[in-house]
């Protein structure tokens, strides 16, 4: 995990190096001043040179000032470290994500992914920037200071010896009883993330069914529940402070009390126990910082677990060996094709599929709810890989292809429409970076879009909102289906995409399919039978299985579901 994540600093090792090295010089120049305050007690107040008390004083001017520039290029470098380090892991986390199957995805939820990409990342940015300035400079005084200590007198330097071992083992076991609370507490973030996307999202649905007070005790148990763990976490985490205060002022009362003993026997002088005095506050103070440190590694232990996850995730689609670069034509072939999201054939939700679909054909696909149709389709461009079987494009197992050069060729409208922010112009040309505007004006006149866009004030130049919450549900689905035709592609698949739109526009599509597009294989999933019926033939799916595959008239008169289906909507009904 460790080195996983130091891959991450990549072009600010650089920062990352010096941090420390500042924190080193700051750190000597520290140990320094006490020696050279014992040096003025002594020679210069106690003996009264005033001459040594100029020289020493102005050695101590320069140390306290050498201390302060090395302190300020130490934190300069040390933010420049954690803040690149962070920029890289929300990169590397990016794009591992853009390369994830649909299956990788399903195993993180998107709030999951975005709490890791924020939360988590902050955390170990806050926890690298203490571990290349404080985590350093912890360990750095508590040697020099000790070394420095038994210089000045190795008895009293003893009682550090005697109090360390109790001051580690305290923090060790605040460590080991904080982290599993802090690993659980980010599990709840993920949980409450997820309640926000999900009512943000929903909002008009909440409001409409007036259940904004059940959405609020939702959020408010949740949120109830991270502050009971973080505050069983805090509880556990306060003993910190009192046990670094028991070990600090026991000490200075030792070497206090010892100190005063040994000045009177002549074995210390009072600059010797001033320095003692000033390294024993060097010394535990390095202690606080460091249960400060161990603080700061307890949660981000948890969220550096959590992004590795991220990262170490790899996509169960891989493009093979001597990938296929071209796509012959768009035809399509199902041999004996069985899937299940788990991978288990016992829990298949498309069981024996066996079909050829040739180049340039219409396709309807029909079927009840969670009959697989979507998962069907989804199996054409990759976007999951067959549990058993294999399913064929332009005549090679979709296997066998470059994964890019595969997608580009299969356009897809899906069943849940997305636009981004941005101009309808810069939504379509997603389809087609180069597009023309002649381009674009020509894909909305096939999609029956060009018409509504016309009519806003800024026509293409029209900006959409995140998710296209200002254009109505019919005229996202055709601005989607544009964008899709602007691939040109040799396959198209619209996933129920036209059921916003009025029977009259999903003629006028349709028409324009079979004169514009006629080499390009459409396959069509609809609810609606008429959307359909003019197709080269209709696959009907019952519960992952295909039941029929036909003309209209031939599954009228041999497929049952088909003809209640149709007969249930010519009566104007929807069928049970």
């Amino acid at each position: 995990m460790i080195r996983k994540l130091m891959g991450c600093i990549r072009e600010y090792k650089k920062p990352s190096l010096l941090a420390p090295l500042f924190v080193t010089l700051e750190v000597i120049m520290e140990v320094i001043i006490p020696l050279y305050m014992a040096d003025l007690i002594d020679k210069g107040i106690d003996g009264g040179d005033f001459h040594a008390i100029l020289v020493i004083g102005g050695s101590l001017i320069v140390f306290v000032v050498l201390s302060l520039i090395f302190g300020i290029l130490a934190g300069k470098y040390a933010a420049a470290a954690s803040a690149g380090f962070a920029k890289n892991l929300r990169h590397d986390m990016f794009h591992r994500v853009q390369t994830y199957s649909f299956h990788n995805i399903d195993r993180f939820s998107a709030s999951s992914i975005v709490t890791r990409m924020t939360t988590d990342v902050s955390n170990l940015q806050n926890a690298y920037q203490m571990l290349v300035r404080v985590a350093l400079r912890t360990p750095t005084m508590l040697v020099f200071s000790l070394i420095m200590a038994f210089t000045v007198s190795w008895k009293l330097a003893l009682i550090f010896l005697a109090i360390m071992p109790v001051l580690g083992v305290g923090l060790f076991l605040i460590m080991t009883t904080v982290h599993p609370i802090f690993k659980r507490v980010f599990r709840t973030y993920d949980k409450l993330n997820g309640v926000v996307q999900e009512n943000l999202h929903g909002i008009r649905v909440v409001k409409s069914f007036v259940r904004e007070e059940h959405e609020k005790k939702k959020f408010g148990s949740i949120s109830q529940e991270i502050y009971s763990d973080f505050v069983k976490a805090e509880k556990r985490l306060t003993l910190n402070n009192p046990l670094m205060q028991l070990c600090v002022y026991s000490a200075i009362l030792l070497i206090s009390w010892f100190g005063a003993r040994l000045i009177t026997t002549d074995s210390m002088t009072t600059g010797d126990l001033m320095s003692m005095m000033t390294y024993a506050m060097q010394i535990l103070g390095s202690f606080m910082m460091l249960s400060m440190v161990f603080v700061m590694i307890i949660m981000s232990r948890a969220s550096a677990e959590r992004i590795t996850e991220i990262l170490d995730e790899k996509s169960d689609i891989q493009n093979p060996p001597n990938a296929v670069t071209e796509v012959k034509d768009g035809s399509i072939q199902f041999e004996k094709v069985s899937f299940s999201y788990s991978g288990r054939m016992d829990k298949c939700c498309l069981r024996n599929v066996d079909l050829t679909i040739p180049s340039g054909a219409t396709v309807g696909i029909l079927g009840g709810t969670g009959s697989a149709k979507s998962t069907l389709v989804q199996l054409i461009p990759r976007l999951y890989d067959v549990t058993s079987g294999a399913v064929k494009v332009g005549g090679l197992d979709v296997r066998e292809y470059d994964i890019d050069t595969l997608r580009q060729q299969v356009a897809m409208v899906l069943q849940k429409n997305i636009l981004f922010s941005g101009t309808i112009k810069e939504n379509l040309r997603w389809g087609n970076e180069e597009a023309t505007d002649e381009e674009l004006i020509h894909a909305c006149k096939l999609a029956c879009a060009d018409e509504f866009i016309r009519s806003f004030p800024e026509g293409y130049d029209t900006y959409i909102e995140q998710g296209g919450t200002n254009v109505s549900g019919g005229q996202k689905q055709r601005l989607c289906i544009a964008r899709a035709l602007l691939k040109k592609p040799k396959i198209l698949i619209l996933d129920d995409s036209t059921s916003a739109v009025d029977t009259h526009t999903d003629a006028m599509i349709r028409k324009a399919f079979r004169t514009e597009i006629p080499g390009t294989t459409k396959l069509i999933i609809a609810q609606r039978i008429s959307s359909i019926q003019d197709a080269d033939f209709i696959i009907v799916l019952d519960n992952g299985v295909v039941t029929g595959v036909g003309r209209h008239e031939e599954l009228l008169a041999e497929n049952e579901i088909y003809r209640e289906v149709y007969e249930a909507q010519q009566k104007g009904s929807v069928p049970q």
